[in-house]
């Protein structure tokens, strides 16, 4: 199988569980959502160049950083055909991957490739303008090394995110992240909500690579 490929880089992970330990990023090309503050919308776009490569040479270029954390991401890696294959040989190889998906995909048929594998899956909120593309039967197939991540823009988002957590996530069933979408809401109202609601099982987080570097800089 080939993947198409639109940056691939070694550094730290920005954010999730796995923060700030280094990993190979493997971002894929394409996206079947069009999110409002998507940051990562270059990658995309259909005249976006890209790389074609076999699930030999990405499993080859992981091994060359001796770096055994792998995040695939994108667009929405899961869209990419064959991408079983890649994450079965990756597992084989030895390595943890985590899979960075958008809430719209299926994830049933990929529950049981390998437990090396875990998923930190965006519930996509009224901000997004793509909450009516979530697949809520997603979160009842989520445990305890994976990971929900809702990506607030306001007071309406963080209401929202507390009412799904509420409904579908009760009993440390997952990990819960609570990111701002970057310039649209201060982190201090979430803290706040957080407060407020005591929100214990949640966990606010900032995206390390827009405090380390530059916001708009690829391949970090």
């Amino acid at each position: 199988m080939e993947f198409k490929v639109a940056e691939s880089f070694l550094s730290i992970n920005g954010e999730g569980i796995k923060a700030g330990e280094l990993a190979v990023f493997i971002r894929m090309h394409g996206c079947n959502l069009s999110c409002s503050y998507c940051d990562t919308a270059w990658a995309n776009a259909p005249d976006t160049p890209y790389r074609s490569m076999t699930t030999q040479q990405i499993v080859e270029q992981v091994r060359k950083t001796k770096v055994k954390n792998v995040t695939l991401t994108g667009g929405e890696p899961l869209l990419q055909e064959g991408i079983k294959e890649l994450l079965s040989e990756l597992a084989r190889d030895g390595c943890s991957i985590e899979i960075e998906t958008n809430g719209s995909i299926p994830l049933k048929s990929f529950l049981h490739l390998s437990p090396r594998i875990s998923f930190t899956m965006d519930y996509k909120l009224a901000g997004s303008n793509m909450e009516d593309r979530m697949l809520t039967e997603n979160l009842s197939l989520l445990t305890k090394r994976d990971t929900v991540k809702f990506v607030v823009s306001g007071r309406e988002d963080l209401e929202r995110a507390y009412e799904v957590a509420e409904r579908f996530l009760k009993g440390g069933k997952c990990h819960i992240l609570l990111s701002p979408v970057f310039g649209r809401i201060e982190p201090e109202e979430i803290v706040e909500f957080m407060k407020e609601r005591i929100w214990t099982a949640a966990r606010m987080q900032i995206q390390l690579h827009k405090v380390i570097w530059n916001p708009e800089k690829r391949g970090v």
